[in-house]
């Protein structure tokens, strides 16, 4: 396996809680932080996926009342033409 060296900055008593979880567990401090990372970076990635998998459920609800939406605002426009026009006949004196 290949690696590379990740160094980064803690508290002393982060340390000393991480050597001692290490002792204990019978691993070293490196161990412990790959696996701590590695299920980190899992979970992150399971939440991305629930996230694709409720926009894959949701969007084709989205796309049919866009849709509706869409034909009810053709509708009213088309309602609101109608009664421009007669207030505009209405106005010029004609009856129809």
């Amino acid at each position: 396996m290949r690696t590379e060296r990740v160094t980064f900055l803690t508290t002393p008593e982060n340390k000393a809680a991480l050597d001692s979880y290490a002792s204990g567990a019978g691993k070293s401090v490196g161990h412990v932080l790959r696996e701590a990372s590695t299920r980190y970076l899992a979970e992150r990635q399971s939440e991305v996926d629930s996230y694709d998998e409720a926009l894959a459920l949701v969007l084709p609800e989205l796309e049919i009342s866009l849709a509706k939406w869409n034909r009810q605002l053709d509708a009213m426009n088309e309602s609101i033409d109608r009664a421009c026009a007669a207030i505009d006949r209405a106005l010029a004196g004609d009856p129809a």
